[in-house]
């Protein structure tokens, strides 16, 4: 039995208070020696008679912690009678930093504790709780190397963080009043509010009607009561996009019906935007005119101690960039943006390293993977390369690999956006340090006008590294599973091998020989992305028949208009072809008129489904055809129908409109559920899968998904990564490292 030894654990081990709970396991086991964050590990020198007992306890780590491997070695030292911290010293980066958490029950109650030395103070945590990824700027994790660096501890806090009973022991975030960052509020030009109480001042600006940007962990929110939503709208030109709220736990279940995993996951420590469905459908339409509201509960000391003060039992809070924007985290720039659009500011002097916007999650599926979740960290093995993977164009996030491990970056927005694209360099540069990586390929979009794939060209060649495209649909198969399958894909955009916009699409074989068998009927998009802004130019596109020419002229198309159109398809004048469900979505939504202008992405789709919610779906007749060796679901037959079923519905008022899009949903998900059960039995597979953005409407998903397992097959859904275009980059990197190897 061994007395002593040298041990080294690797994983996430940084920022979890790993040091902390071996000095107590140590203590617990009469055991001396030291421990120390070794880059990003933790090396350990143990000795004493019951070594083993404490090996077994430090196998487990602390409840943040992920650990990979625990090495033992001789010590080759004697250790001294005590056991201590020895500070850190640069060593090997093979784990990484947690994502940012809620601040834990214990912490709430100190600031709750009436004379407690931690009442009212905001940024109070412990070793359990609060920022990480957003505060560091280099491992191993330490209060220099982070944005905590210049707030000295006081005497107070200097005791809790060397008292081994304490649970702020090494927590590298302790602070109090007396030495932590501190609150400023200041008008919307600039003029700091003089007052006693920032926080209750605060609320009562807020339950008056005001509309403040509030800094909080990994950047800016806007912040108003419900009442004053509708302005708030105004003011950012945003008439028709939902917003997310953050609201008082006891009144959440007044307001929307929250499920048993949906409590837990709004209650958990990632504390996400969870997507819920209201208890009366058309309430509450200045926060959200679809059957959903994005819900959150606080978050952070600052959020707890503004709802102890608030009236109201809600408030807006949406980010205040512009969607596809990375976070304002500076007060500055804030200033500068948005002195327009908020009454105040809130802010604090605690510097935002890495920005990081808030999760989103719906039926627990994640639509946004960001602060909580993010930066994720999952073992898969690619060989031996460090591989990059840039992602795509819109929602994009970047993945690095290296040593067994992806790691995937925080939500980072559409890169077509000059400020976006920045981002998404920083972004790199950051995650990499943090992971210590050279790359030798990167991979990205095959699109070759994306700015991310002319990004990694630029990368490739200063570096050397090989480059490697991987075509879109192909990295959400990639990123659902590496077991032989048939993937389902189904979203808005993604380049295709033909050079046109793909995103209804079957495939079959095991990455990277991914065989394209299936997909929805090509159909045209005149005027390209303006058929996307304009999705009645797309239902034109599909039915270019007079029954649609009289719906447009009805709703104030001219006759000049509709010529325009006819011209540009007839002559095939900026006519792009796709064969997307997103598109074909847009397109049913406005033949009801549910939607005619998209404002924010999605919306034409996401109004669809809401309006279906309350129908009952009919069963249609579905039309497939072979072309070029792949089977083809006829879009244009389903469109048809529901013409003809808006048609008698505008006649004799007899089919609901909300039953006409339940009917399209559910049919479309069965002529896609087919094209996978067909391809599946020719080719022998047990597996299908189901990816892309589309997937996120619950009745289109579980349509298909109760199709294929009718038919015998397993089916498997990615919880772990977003449905949509989140999980390209961790995608592309799997496909990557699997065609390099292979």
């Amino acid at each position: 039995m061994r007395h002593s030894g040298k041990i080294i654990i690797r994983g996430i081990v940084q920022g979890v208070g790993f040091r902390p709970f071996v000095y107590r396991k140590a203590k617990e086991n009469g055991i001396s020696g030291w421990v120390k964050n070794l880059g990003s590990e933790v090396e350990i020198c143990a000795e004493g008679d019951h070594f083993e007992d404490f090996l077994r306890a430090v196998r487990s780590g602390p409840p943040l912690s992920r650990i990979d491997s625990v090495q033992v070695l001789p010590s080759g030292e004697s250790c001294d009678q005590d056991f201590t911290i020895l500070p850190s010293s640069s060593g090997a980066l093979s784990g990484m930093i947690p994502p940012d958490i809620a601040t834990c029950d214990e912490c709430i109650a100190d600031i709750s504790c009436h004379g407690g030395r931690y009442e009212g103070y905001w940024a109070t945590s412990c070793v359990n709780c609060g920022p990480r990824y957003s505060i560091i700027s280099d491992l191993p994790y330490d209060r220099e190397r982070t944005s905590m660096g210049i707030f000295p501890q006081c005497p107070a806090c200097s005791r809790e963080y060397h008292d081994p009973s304490c649970r702020r022991h090494h927590a590298q975030t302790i602070a109090c009043s007396d030495c932590g960052p501190l609150l400023s509020l200041f008008d919307k030009d600039g003029n700091d509010i003089e007052c006693g109480d920032i926080i209750r001042e605060t609320a009562m600006l807020l339950d008056s009607g005001s509309i403040i940007a509030i800094r909080g962990i990994g950047g800016f929110h806007l912040a108003c009561i419900e009442e004053s939503a509708r302005e708030l709208k105004s003011r950012l030109g945003r008439s028709e996009q939902p917003f997310a709220i953050m609201i008082r736990p006891d009144y959440i279940d007044r307001i929307v019906k929250v499920s048993a995993a949906e409590r837990l996951m709004l209650e958990s420590s990632e504390r996400p935007i969870v997507v819920l469905e209201k208890r009366d459908p058309s309430a509450h339409p200045a926060i959200s005119n679809l059957h959903t509201i994005g819900c959150m509960l606080p978050y952070s000391g600052l959020h707890h101690l503004l709802f102890s003060h608030l009236k109201h039992p809600l408030l807006i809070m949406t980010s205040a960039n512009m969607p596809g924007y990375p976070m304002i985290t500076d007060i500055d720039q804030s200033m500068a943006k948005l002195n327009r659009d908020v009454d105040f500011f809130l802010t604090h002097d605690r510097r935002i390293v890495n920005r990081c916007d808030d999760s989103v999650v719906r039926d627990g599926y994640i639509i946004r993977l960001s602060r909580g979740m993010a930066p994720k960290r999952v073992a898969v093995d690619l060989g031996p390369s460090a591989i990059l993977a840039v992602g795509p164009e819109l929602n994009s996030n970047v993945t690095m690999y290296r040593d067994g491990f992806c790691t995937t970056s925080p939500h980072v927005g559409n890169v077509r956006n000059p400020r976006t694209f920045e981002y998404l360099k920083e972004t790199i540069e950051n995650l990499g340090r943090l992971l210590g990586a050279r790359f030798d390929c990167i991979a990205h979009d095959a699109h070759p006008q994306f700015l991310s794939t002319r990004y990694a060209r630029e990368l490739a060649e200063a570096s050397g590294a090989e480059l490697i495209p991987v075509q879109h649909h192909r990295a959400h198969v990639a990123a659902s599973t590496t077991e032989p399958c048939v993937g389902i894909t189904i979203d808005g955009v993604g380049y295709g091998d033909d050079g046109t916009v793909w995103g209804g699409e079957i495939f079959a074989g095991q990455v990277p020989d991914l065989e394209r068998v299936a997909h929805l009927e090509v159909v045209p998009m005149p005027g390209g992305d303006l058929a996307t802004t304009y999705p009645e130019r797309m239902l034109y596109g599909i039915l270019p028949e007079e029954g649609v020419e009289e719906i447009l002229m009805s709703r104030g198309w001219t006759d000049v208009e509709l010529d325009i159109l006819k011209a540009q398809l007839s002559q095939g004048l900026n006519v792009a072809q796709t064969s997307s469900t997103g598109r074909v979505l847009d397109a049913v939504s406005a033949l009801l008129g549910i939607c005619r202008e998209k404002t924010y992405d999605g919306e034409p789709a996401m109004k669809l489904e809401g309006a279906a919610v309350s129908g009952k779906p009919w069963v249609w007749d579905l039309e497939y055809f072979r072309n070029g060796g792949c089977e083809i679901l006829s879009t244009k037959t389903l469109c048809h129908r529901a013409l003809i079923e808006y048609q008698h519905e505008r006649l004799a008022g007899s089919r609901k409109i909300a039953d006409i899009a339940a009917s399209f949903q559910y049919n479309l998900a069965r002529g896609i559920a087919g094209l996978a059960i067909h391809t599946a039995r020719d080719r022998a597979l047990d597996l299908v899968i189901l990816s892309g953005g589309v997937a996120y409407n619950r009745a289109i998903r579980e349509t298909i998904g109760d199709q294929v397992r009718s038919a015998g097959l397993e089916f498997v859904i990615n919880a772990d990564l977003p449905l949509g275009d989140g999980c390209i980059s961790f995608g592309q990197c799997v496909y990557a490292g699997l065609l390099k190897n292979r």
